[in-house]
């Protein structure tokens, strides 16, 4: 008989996990596993809500596993290391991102590609090397071996921090990899949400012009007064489309429900990306005639490794880059997910873990 979560592990943890697909999250008493010899045991003040943790919430993409306890934009407090451990310390103020595991040894791993292993571990509903399911940061503490925690800079508050670790790295990654980076070129953010308008922020430390595309009038103030992109595209309206055609340089679509992908191919320039990191549940359409005609790319992109994940922290810390967020109790975790399906944030909400987290 498969033994439960609580005791699955010596160490007992407590955080909110949801049964069902129902997504309904409520209290769950699990385990955690000792600190090995290359861990580290983080107690978590903060973890962000990302869009990801409500799909799998509500398996939309058909692989979670329950009960599912999300949340993989952690920052904590170290408590104990290991003893093959020096990079960390008890007291040091940590990260811990979407992967906490890989197989550390293939040709992927060691380009410090860790997020593309074949045998990646996710933070929360994976399977972890001993067999176990994985479990994430809406909880009170989490053991991770060490080259998956990462060192939070001095500067970057815990809080609107946290969402960085996610959402930050999902952009910052193919903005290096893609070569969209370069001053004074045109980036089009595509959706403003819990992404967008981080790349917004990285964009211009990059030194781009930076436009915002949205459906939604009402997000244009927004865009350019308080997150200083340069411009806006109303793409709901095919004149304020038009006059936007063959401008920009480089788009990252971040739109997480489906959506047309003709609209914002016109957009680019010869030789233009549209890199999309949004994952909708449903395929998109790709038309081929303007890839051919524009020599136009598509390209794809998750998260980053943990070298490359580091170096974005270090540069988000350098440019005062946080996230717009909302500060949550635990309990009112379920209310922020019914307003997260609705768009209902800006930008991003973070639970308050070591303010509002406590065993019933």
């Amino acid at each position: 008989m498969a033994k439960r979560a609580e005791n699955e592990q010596p160490q007992k943890a407590f955080g909110w996990a949801a049964r069902d697909p129902s997504g309904i999250l409520s209290p769950f008493h699990f385990s955690r596993r000792e600190n090995g010899d290359d861990d580290v045991t983080v107690k978590i003040h903060y973890c962000g809500i990302c869009h990801s943790d409500l799909h799998s919430l509500k398996n939309e993409w058909g692989f979670t596993k329950y009960p599912i306890l999300p949340g993989h934009e952690i920052v904590g407090f170290v408590t104990a290391v290991g003893s093959s451990v020096h990079k960390f310390k008890v007291g040091d103020r940590v990260g811990v991102g979407v992967i906490v595991g890989s197989c550390q040894t293939c040709d992927i791993c060691e380009q410090s590609l860790e997020n593309y292993c074949p045998n990646v571990i996710f933070t929360y509903n994976s399977t972890d090397h001993d067999g176990t399911n994985t479990y994430g940061g809406y909880s009170d503490m989490i053991v991770v071996h060490q080259r998956f925690v990462l060192q939070f800079p001095e500067n970057l508050p815990s809080d609107a921090g946290a969402p960085l670790l996610c959402a930050g790295i999902t952009v910052y990654s193919p903005m290096k990899y893609y070569g969209m980076t370069e001053p004074g070129k045109h980036l089009g953010v595509a959706g403003l949400g819990g992404l967008g308008h981080i790349a917004v922020k990285i964009g211009k430390a990059f030194g781009l012009k930076v436009t915002v595309i949205s459906t939604s009038p009402k997000k244009e103030d927004e865009a350019i007064n308080k997150l200083g992109a340069d411009a806006f595209v109303l793409s709901s309206d095919p004149a304020k489309l038009k006059a936007a055609v063959n401008t920009m340089d480089y788009i990252i679509d971040t739109i997480a429900a489906v959506h047309p992908l003709a609209p914002l191919l016109s957009l680019l320039k010869m030789d233009g990306k549209l890199i999309t990191v949004g994952l909708p549940e449903k395929p998109l359409e790709l038309p081929i005639f303007p890839l051919v005609l524009g020599r136009k790319l598509v390209g794809g992109s998750d998260i980053g490794g943990m070298k490359e994940t580091q170096e974005m922290l270090d540069f988000c810390a350098k440019h005062n880059i946080t996230a717009d967020i909302e500060l949550i109790s635990v309990d009112s975790i379920n209310m922020a997910m019914e307003r997260l399906a609705k768009s209902d944030v800006k930008y991003r909400f973070v639970i308050d873990i070591a303010n509002s987290l406590s065993p019933s």
